[in-house]
């Protein structure tokens, strides 16, 4: 039955093209022939297409969102099941897409009465959305803490390479924020600039993997992000990491990658998975052989 739910619930963000073909509709006798389709920071239109052309832009543009965000959803489901964190990304999907109608609406209506158009709207669920599906990520079975007096080994895995190229893109989205004038653009830079700012310190300070005789801890900028118990570690092995994957924390329930190079240690659980990353895996090895032969002794 939830799986029914969340499969119905995805399947309505298909109602989007729908609904602003319906608003074409009910003021197609009042749209100028040649409609303001694009607009520049601070609010003027500075492009302009047929109606018939804005229409099916609209269309396509928001049955393409909706076919991306399916297909992410269903990947998510199958891959990870159903729990708090597909839940809120199907929730937060719904709410990024029907913002978009909202602001392809306030498009039509500034071609109609000349009224603003909301931007304002898309910012506040695209950054609020996100911080709530990145706290719930960050959250979820991250499992009990260790006690910190018992740490026989510590290895750090950073990406100071890439903290130093997201600084950089940093300071220029901060630049850029000053130099627009207008507030919502200066608003949505800033924002994307501090959560550009964010990534490069946790590249930078990286993931610090505690081992303990009961397991081990990995955490970033002294948040604790999991706790691998030595009792539920089954098998590890040294692989390399694919780029095509990402880098940072990646995976969602039992499947977690922490990682900013191109190597690491895949620790295979009894409930899931766990890769380490580090630029000499054979570190990482050495403290869990350490870890596993206390657990034994």
């Amino acid at each position: 039955m939830t799986r029914t739910w969340y499969k119905t619930l995805g399947a309505l963000l298909w109602f989007a093209p729908v609904v602003i073909a319906v608003r074409y509709w009910q003021v197609w006798d009042r749209l100028p022939m040649r409609v303001a389709s694009h607009f520049d920071a601070a609010g003027r239109a500075n492009g302009w297409m047929t109606r018939e052309g804005s229409l099916y832009f609209d269309l396509i543009f928001l049955a393409f969102l909706a076919g991306v965000f399916s297909v992410v959803l269903l990947v998510v489901q199958r891959k990870y099941g159903l729990g708090k964190v597909q839940w809120a990304l199907l929730v937060f999907l719904h709410a990024e897409l029907w913002t978009f109608v909202y602001l392809l609406n306030s498009t039509v209506d500034y071609n109609l009465n000349g009224t603003a158009i909301a931007i304002l709207p898309l910012l506040i669920v695209s950054v609020l959305g996100g911080a709530v599906i990145v706290a719930l990520v960050l959250g979820e079975k991250r499992g009990r803490a260790f006690c910190a007096t018992e740490v026989l080994a510590e290895e750090v895995h950073s990406g100071k390479r890439l903290g130093a190229f997201l600084l950089g893109a940093a300071a220029v989205l901060v630049a850029t924020a000053l130099a627009v004038p207008n507030s919502t653009a200066r608003l949505a830079l800033g924002l994307s600039a501090a959560i550009t700012g964010a990534a490069y310190a946790m590249a930078w300070d990286g993931f610090h993997y505690y081992f303990t005789r009961h397991g081990v801890e990995v955490r970033t900028l002294r948040f604790r992000l999991k706790s691998i118990p030595v009792l539920e570690i089954k098998n590890y092995e040294i692989q390399p990491w694919n780029p095509v994957g990402g880098y940072g924390i990646r995976g969602l329930g039992n499947r977690k990658a922490y990682v900013w190079g191109k190597s690491g240690v895949r620790v295979e659980m009894y409930d899931g998975e766990v890769f380490l990353g580090h630029n000499d895996p054979q570190r990482i090895v050495h403290d869990l052989n350490v870890i596993k032969r206390y657990q034994q002794s």
